[in-house]
Parts: structure tokens; sequence; C-alpha cells
């Protein structure tokens, strides 16, 4: 399998965890265990540019750390950027609920939590797109 090819099965599992996700929120029990679905969502985040990274050969941190991730991530592409905002989204929501200030979480934080990793995922398979890396 070539690497175009292997970068869209990437893409796949990714969307299809995403949805999973999707499905959870729809539930009565969205907030049920929002510590674990906020857990899942930023690493679809650190899966997202892993999968990029990688197929472009830029090497990423073995960490669970989003921001460490997403440094390297953008380092050299400034055009990278733009994952910026929704990666430090994801980080707010975890650092509110380390420092047990939930009432500064929006108003539904696991929707937008998993909202904000469609986002990414469209955001880097448009741009996966667009580059011609996938098949």
């Amino acid at each position: 399998m070539d690497r175009n090819s292997q970068l869209a099965e990437r893409f796949v599992a990714i969307d299809t965890h995403i949805r999973t996700l999707e499905a959870q929120i729809a539930g009565a029990d969205a907030m049920a265990d929002f510590d674990d679905l906020l857990g899942r969502a930023a690493g679809v985040a650190g899966d997202l540019m892993a999968a990029y990274a990688g197929h472009v050969g830029k090497p990423m941190p073995e960490t669970d750390d989003l921001l460490e991730k997403l440094r390297a991530f953008v380092k050299g592409d400034p055009s990278l950027n733009a994952v910026r905002d929704n990666v430090r989204e994801l980080v707010y929501y975890r650092n509110c609920l380390e420092m047990g200030k939930a009432e500064a979480l929006p108003t539904r934080p696991a929707h937008m939590a998993v909202r904000t990793a469609r986002h990414l995922y469209l955001y880097l398979y448009t741009r996966c797109s667009q580059e011609h890396r996938l098949p």
C-alpha cells in the first residue's frame, strides 16, 4: 500500500472514531464522563497532527501533551497554525477540569470538544486533498 493510501486509511479510522464521539454526545447523558470524552477528542487532535506530520516526514514528539505536539506540528510551516486555536480550545477545557473550574467551560462543553475534533479533521482532510496526499 502506498503512503497516500495509508494516510487515507488513517483518516477513515479517525473519522470513525469521531463518529463514535458524535453519537455519544447525541445521547441524553452527554456530560456523563466529560473527562473521558475530552481525552478522546484531544487524542483525535493528536492523531490528526501525527498523521499529517508522518506523511510529510515531520518528526513528532512521543507525548500526550497536546501543546508539545502542536509546537512540533507547526514548526517550519506557519500555515499549519490554522489548527492552533482548535488545539488550544481543547487544552483550555482540560485546564478547566484540572483546576476545578467547570463553571468556566462553555454551556455544552462535550459538544464543543467533539465539534472541535471534527473541525480539525475537516481542515486537515481538505488540506491533504488539496495537496494531493489522498488517493
